[in-house]
């Protein structure tokens, strides 16, 4: 096992740090790009870390960051539960250098439901509602828009409908027919995307299903009107239903 360690640079959204690395840490890492990133990793052994640099220090210090976790047990999703998030703080300034999410199925046979709405997400992801469908607080839009920030996506832990991980978000992008999608690094390493409508959620995770299978009779999938069913176009905005 210790003929496999390396020693690399892991970057983060506040700095970076030096640590000795496995092949499939660092194959996590590896969002397809030149440089491994600490999100997709998890929680190192401070014994693993070597250097750490604070991008609000401007400095790089010896030894690791401080690391700080709790375990939630949150679930975040039917079937699906936050079980440890945390992050590297410089010990410094105390200055986040990077966080972590890692989840966990309850039932490894069965499937993923429904994403339940966290708070981060809804202040994290902005959305393009011109005319938002009254909701009470926990009905809080979750589903992506044109607007979400690249940033938020990046790194974060790819589920299909079945609750199998397939991939690592990298950017979003633009296909040949100027039609918006997901940009990812699947489980081999390569490259890969995803059309945008077939994200279900964006969450802590990202959950990928079937857009319209849970949209209501007479819904209108632009707006999120409520037409009477059997309306042919939606009486807010006239969308072909």
């Amino acid at each position: 096992m210790s003929a496999e360690l390396r020693l690399k640079k892991l970057r983060g959204s506040g700095g970076y740090v030096m640590a000795t690395v496995t092949d499939e840490q660092q194959m996590k890492g590896n969002l397809g790009g030149p440089d491994l990133f600490l999100a997709p990793i998890g929680r190192l052994g401070a014994e693993k870390i070597t250097k750490h640099f604070c991008n609000t220090c401007e400095k790089e210090f010896e030894g690791p960051p401080k690391i700080e976790f709790e375990n939630p047990n949150e679930e975040v999703a039917e079937n699906l539960v936050l079980a440890e998030k945390g992050q590297y703080i410089c010990n410094s300034c105390n200055a986040s250098i990077a966080e972590y999410r890692e989840f966990k199925k309850q039932d490894e046979a069965g499937e993923v439901g429904i994403a339940k709405p966290l708070e981060s997400t809804a202040e994290s992801i902005p959305q393009q509602v011109e005319e938002p469908v009254a909701q009470s607080p926990q009905e809080t839009v979750t589903q992506p828009g044109p607007a979400t920030s690249v940033s938020t996506i990046e790194g974060r832990t790819i589920y299909d409908e079945n609750a199998n991980k397939i991939g690592i978000a990298k950017q979003v992008g633009i296909d040949s027919t100027q039609s918006m999608v997901l940009v990812i690094t699947k489980n081999d390493g390569t490259e890969g995307s995803i059309p945008w409508n077939s994200i279900k959620k964006i969450g802590e995770v990202v959950l990928l299903g079937n857009p319209e299978e849970n949209i209501q009779p007479g819904k209108c999938v632009s707006c999120g009107f409520g037409n009477k069913e059997g309306s042919k176009f939606c009486e807010e905005c006239g969308t072909k239903l």
